[in-house]
């Protein structure tokens, strides 16, 4: 059964490698292939949440090298929750792409596309610090294909942005590791958290520039102050389903400081313990609030979403920053909502954009779309849901990340710059929605293009899970809370991963 665990990371490489070998030519197998695969992929993610969901640890030991000197997978709750909303996010915006037939605007989309599921995948469930470099690398290569899909001059400016920075990212990653193999003599997360809690007095500060190089490296991945420049243009220029996809792009940056910062640098790493989270509380405010004027400043829809993703990996951010389980529940419950409703605001972007002509998603007066109300109905919740508005499921995951930072001696700075970047989230997007769909022209040259109904599901899907996560609130917020424990409790990772199964559930 433990094996079954791995298979989130080995279909989508094995779909990258079947679809390389298809026609290219043959569009229809293409695409039946690719979104078949990747229902399948979600079906399995689901069953490998199920399997952990009594608390366990499959740890999966690759070529049967035991921890630490073999290559190690883990899946926990943490590292499953991260698979379904990754594989949830996939199917819509890969039915989106073959909706709007995006993915014949270049080659190779959907190999592509099924290569940064792998890489995306992968980093969830490793337990080893180079094979997450390893991983890193190969969703950074896929997405720079995504990326560039289609071409043209912005996008490849943005692109260049993106790849120019991120392979500055690649190489202070392999600063870090080095330094950090140097010193504790392992790369094995586990086994670098046992070590890391006998390091010398006189290492210590080699140990802590290390783990900051890393910090620096997960914050270019996640978008956060001063290396999140890259964010908004790669954004607001790629192809609407990759957007779409990218929108858990930055989690992955949030993901990896929970999972290698977190289990390094716990309560038990004595002098060395926590040296992180000043620093992500501090920069989370930060980037919150300049993601917040970014979304006022914007000059076209597609910018606007993504300064919001970027004020909600911040939002993240200050959770991830709070130290306590409560706040990392709150930022789980808040994660789902964020990643899948900034993904489903960027393809509403795409059918605003393609519905206005040549004025395209620019803040002009423009002709009136067809079928406004619905549309309209949408863009309103899907703003309401962004902004952190009741009665839907951001305002309750703010609401809660609130409540988790009552005790805190910077509750009075955390509260002000959240209701007041919501407050200027909410200005943003009336101003937005009135010029959309009030303030268009009275006697427009041309009618607009009918409503791509099939593209446009894809949203309605993705908005649906907004008041569906505030119908399951209980549960939910049950589930956020179980999982925040499992990842809190630092000692039975360890113990797992190095097979002592007296103090923690190992799967055989």
């Amino acid at each position: 059964m433990s094996q079954f665990a791995s298979f989130p990371v080995l279909l989508p490489l094995f779909s990258g490698i079947l679809l390389l070998l298809l026609p290219q030519r043959s569009v229809a197998l293409q695409r039946a292939v690719s979104l078949l695969l990747t229902v399948i992929l979600l079906g399995m993610s689901v069953s490998a949440f199920q399997l952990v969901l009594n608390g366990d640890y499959h740890v999966i030991l690759l070529g049967d090298w035991s921890a630490p000197f073999g290559i190690v997978m883990v899946l926990d709750s943490l590292s499953a929750l991260m698979l379904v909303v990754t594989a949830t996010l996939a199917v819509a915006a890969l039915w989106y792409a073959i909706a709007s037939n995006t993915d014949q605007q270049g080659k190779y989309f959907h190999v592509l596309f099924q290569l940064q599921l792998f890489g995306l995948n992968g980093a969830f469930m490793t337990g080893d610090l180079f094979n997450l470099f390893v991983f890193f690398e190969v969703l950074l290569l896929a997405s720079y294909g995504l990326l560039l899909h289609g071409g043209g001059r912005l996008r490849t400016r943005a692109g260049l942005h993106y790849v120019v920075l991120n392979l500055i990212g690649s190489t202070l990653f392999l600063f870090a590791v080095g330094t950090l193999y140097g010193m504790l003599g392992t790369l094995n997360i586990a086994d670098m958290a046992i070590a890391v809690q006998a390091v010398d007095a006189e290492d210590r500060g080699i140990v802590s520039a290390a783990a900051l190089m890393l910090l620096l490296v997960f914050g270019i991945k996640a978008a956060i102050f001063p290396v999140y420049l890259w964010l908004p243009g790669a954004y607001t220029y790629t192809t609407a389903p990759v957007a779409a996809l990218f929108a858990i792009m930055t989690k992955v940056g949030l993901y990896a400081m929970i999972r290698v910062h977190g289990t390094l640098f716990s309560e038990d790493a004595g002098m060395l313990a926590f040296i992180h989270h000043d620093w992500l509380l501090a920069l989370g405010l930060l980037t919150l609030l300049l993601g917040a004027f970014g979304v006022l400043a914007a000059r076209i829809f597609r910018q606007q979403v993504a300064y919001l993703v970027l004020a909600s990996v911040a939002t993240l951010m200050v959770a991830i920053g709070l130290t306590n389980e409560t706040a990392l529940s709150a930022g789980l419950y808040y994660l789902i909502h964020s990643t899948l409703i900034g993904a489903a605001l960027f393809l509403l972007a795409d059918v605003i954009r393609l519905a206005r002509g040549h004025h395209a998603d620019t803040f002009t007066k423009a002709t009136p779309l067809a079928q406004p109300v619905l549309v309209g109905s949408v863009f309103m919740l899907l703003a309401v849901a962004v902004a952190g508005m009741p009665p839907l499921s951001g305002f309750f995951g703010k609401l809660m990340l609130l409540h988790a930072a009552l005790a805190h001696h910077w509750y009075t700075a955390i509260a002000t710059i959240i209701l007041t970047s919501g407050l200027i989230m909410i200005v943003a997007l009336v101003r937005t929605g009135s010029l959309f769909f009030y303030s268009v022209q009275s006697q427009p040259d041309k009618p607009a293009p009918a409503l791509n109904k099939p593209a446009f599901a894809a949203i309605i899907g993705l908005l649906l899970v907004s008041p569906a996560m505030v119908l399951l609130a209980q549960p939910l917020t049950t589930l956020t809370t179980t999982i925040a424990t499992q990842t809190g409790n630092h000692q039975a990772y360890i113990n797992a991963v190095m097979r002592q199964p007296e103090k923690a559930a190992v799967m055989p």
